[in-house]
């Protein structure tokens, strides 16, 4: 891999505060927009790059550790801090989008979500998270999981996430915030006389996992098997999503002069 220096990507001294370092992306990012280097492939090329050191230099956590690489492996830092961090482990908590949407109302330019995608394709993604008095919006790459950093978060004995629920889980890894998610439905069984079944009427449910009793309407006519439902008594939802449904399958009970029957019945076979 090329070695690189963020310091000099972006034209910085190694003590240069934070101030200095979002002005000189400023200027660089302007200097190397696509927009204004259309004809000039070579340009559009170090935008990728300056993006990458100011995301890694205006983050302290980030910036610390790549002058622990720069300390113990010199001009080969660049190639140890790319080893162990992807373009999702670098650019999650990055404020680089509010740069670019100065730019773009400055100048007319394309934003950061247009620029992104262009850049770095079907992995990268933008989000917006709206609750009553709550507006985040940002971006997260959801890329494969690559790097050696991600695959040590891992936490050892815990099932990783199936397929359909891995954008929810790299979101909130990313950026601490859920996504909402409606809460799961709950089944369960219930027992009911045949007169209860013929006439309907008020059954009292216990719900175990709400530890609440619950006054259930029964239907007159139910059939053996049938399911009622109970709206939100589900599942909570995270992060704001709807709860979900409880399901109670109806078991109507026989009557002992039918148990009875059904017993000797059973013996003759």
């Amino acid at each position: 891999m090329e070695q690189k220096d963020y310091y000099k990507i972006l034209g910085v001294d190694k003590d240069a505060d934070t101030k200095t370092i979002k002005e000189a992306y400023r200027d660089l990012a302007l200097k190397y927009h696509p927009d204004l280097n259309k004809d000039n492939p070579e340009k559009v090329e170090k935008m990728k790059l300056v993006n990458e050191a100011y995301a890694v230099l205006s983050n302290p956590s980030k910036r610390k550790e790549y002058d622990n690489f720069r300390e113990r492996f010199g001009s080969g830092a660049y190639s140890q801090f790319r080893h162990s961090y992807s373009e999702r482990d670098i650019f999650s908590g990055s404020d680089i989008f509010r740069v670019f949407e100065e730019l773009t109302k400055a100048f007319n330019l394309r934003g950061h979500d247009q620029i992104f995608r262009e850049f770095y394709g079907p992995g990268y993604r933008k989000y917006e998270y709206k609750q009553p008095g709550v507006f985040i919006k940002g971006f997260v790459f959801t890329g494969p999981f690559g790097s050696e950093k991600s695959k040590d978060k891992q936490v050892p004995g815990r099932r990783q996430p199936g397929k359909g629920r891995l954008s929810n889980y790299v979101f909130k890894k990313l950026t601490g915030v859920e996504i909402p998610q409606d809460g799961a439905d709950i089944h369960d069984s219930i027992d009911i006389s045949p007169e209860l079944a013929e006439k309907g009427g008020p059954y009292a449910y216990f719900h175990s996992r709400k530890s609440k009793k619950l006054l259930v309407k029964i239907p007159p006519g139910v059939h053996d098997r049938q399911r009622i439902r109970l709206s939100t008594m589900g599942e909570e939802g995270k992060g704001g999503g709807d709860p979900g449904d409880l399901y109670l399958k109806v078991r109507i009970r026989k009557p002992l002069l039918r148990k009875i029957k059904d017993f000797f019945s059973g013996l003759r076979k």
